[in-house]
């Protein structure tokens, strides 16, 4: 073979690499093991962790709610147009999706929300937000910063494999390097980056996955920053991780009047007392006590005055279970005896419930466990993987685990010699920034790792090299 040939065809196994890693001569257990920790020291590199930090802060100084993310998308947009990565925008109002790689299967999804919340932040800081009544108290501008680092880090290494490839041409021009040239295995594949807007009750992640953001995506992975465990640690398990839930409201009418003279009214507030406490008697007395469910009423409107009974109640609340059929039929109880104990006390009642907030249970593949049990073990130590218990806290990732097979975990935070932070909606919750190589790292890592150990039987490459031959 010709040394320009030779050279066209390192050239045309570079195009279609989309990382470092996929020029490996089939990689030995111990090369694999070693991604994550040359990604770690890339990512602790101080003008790559300061530039992640750079793009939190300007997020959280600019808080927006969900589909509204209109400069955060921009800024988005921005560094990818710099990092030379194709998106498409708009996705579902104001998301993005970008593209690393070939554009051929294996396609792997790594998601990052980037809503926050309606609240007042009470953190006195440089970076204070500067929208009243807005705060990124959830931790979502970190987790944008977090795969925008991993989308540098994956396209910084793609290029240095290109001259690694050079040097090997110009340096190892013999028998031996071209032995190994025919034995090179390619890495074909696809890494997806979805920037998804409202998750904080929007169902941001139902919108993308209608305007097909997944289309050919076989697997997706999404974190969550978390104050419960140690900067340098990951918590999740395999299974159902966090609960289904929806909401409902109640308006419960009757006959106003004066306190004076109650017999000539229909109280809808004792009607409405008395379906909040047969409201609670649906997980304790009608739940399986093994299966987890939830039902609380939270809001309760009704009257204006002392003396005055009014016509109407309205009363809310959330439902939450771990199981499709669990929360189903809470659902259908809940209506059945708002009605019914409405009637009883002489009322009528309309019961709705909003689907838009409404979240199936967010289910972790098992297969995709072990493989985060192997990828954050090489990178933290198996030592720093905890078993997270089941929570019943919803995540709109549910969406996406819903469709394909998905994995979503805890980073962790938590630092005791920085203070106390704060659990998500609070309005003195921090993020530790310290957390955000290890959070990029993972995501650049478990897409990589996921590419390499899915690759098709018969590629591209082994093609056009059998061609070259």
């Amino acid at each position: 073979m010709g040394s320009s040939k030779l050279l066209s065809l390192l050239v045309t196994l570079y195009l279609l690499a989309p990382t470092s890693i996929s020029s490996d001569v089939s990689l030995s257990p111990e090369e694999l093991t070693q991604i994550p920790v040359k990604f770690l020291d890339f990512a602790k590199k101080p003008e790559i962790f300061y530039w992640m930090v750079n793009i939190r802060r300007k997020i959280h100084e600019n808080p927006e709610l969900g589909f509204q993310e209109f400069e955060t998308s921009k800024l988005i947009r921005a560094e990818l147009d710099q990092m030379g990565i194709p998106y498409k925008f708009p996705v579902a109002v104001t998301g993005v999706v970008g593209y690393i790689g070939t554009g051929q299967p294996p396609f792997v999804a790594l998601r990052a929300d980037m809503d926050a919340l309606a609240m007042e932040e009470s953190v006195e800081w440089e970076h204070k937000s500067k929208v009243p009544g807005k705060m990124h108290a959830c931790g979502h501008d970190a987790h944008v910063a977090m795969l925008l680092g991993a989308a540098k880090m994956l396209q910084v290494f793609r290029h240095e494999i290109k001259v690694l490839k050079c040097r090997l041409f110009c340096i190892f021009m013999n028998e031996t390097a071209i032995s190994k040239l025919l034995r090179v295995k390619t890495c074909l594949g696809t890494i997806v980056l979805v920037f998804q807007p409202a998750e904080e009750g929007g169902g941001g992640a139902k919108k993308m996955l209608d305007a097909g953001a997944l289309e050919n995506v076989e697997a997706i992975f999404g974190l969550h920053v978390s104050s419960l465990f140690p900067v340098g640690t990951v918590a999740s398990r395999p299974g159902p991780t966090l609960a289904a839930g929806g909401f409902f409201e109640a308006v419960i009418n009757g006959k106003g009047g004066h306190a004076a003279i109650p017999q000539h009214t229909i109280d809808p507030i004792v009607a409405a007392s008395n379906v909040i406490v047969s409201l609670q008697h649906l997980v304790s007395r009608e739940a399986d006590p093994l299966d987890s469910q939830v039902l609380t009423v939270a809001k309760f409107e009704g009257g204006g005055a002392f003396n005055i009974i009014p016509d109407s109640v309205t009363i809310g609340g959330t439902f939450r279970a771990f199981s499709k059929e669990s929360i189903i039929q809470l659902k259908q109880r809940i209506e059945e005896v708002v009605m019914k104990q409405a009637s009883v006390q002489r009322c009528n009642a309309t019961v709705t419930f909003d689907d838009k907030s409404f979240y199936p249970v967010t289910v972790n593949n098992k297969n995709l466990h072990e493989h985060f049990q192997k990828v954050a073990g090489d990178m933290l130590g198996i030592q720093n993987i905890k078993e997270n218990r089941p929570l019943m806290g919803t995540e709109d990732f549910s969406f996406f685990a819903e469709a394909i097979p998905g994995y979503f975990y805890y980073l962790g935070m938590n630092d005791e010699t920085k203070g106390k932070f704060e659990t998500g909606h609070s309005p003195y919750f921090r993020v530790n920034e310290d957390a955000l190589p290890y959070g990029a790292v993972l995501h650049a890592s478990l897409a990589t790792r996921y590419l390499l150990e899915n690759q098709p039987k018969t590629t591209l490459a082994s093609r056009s090299l059998h061609d070259e031959l």
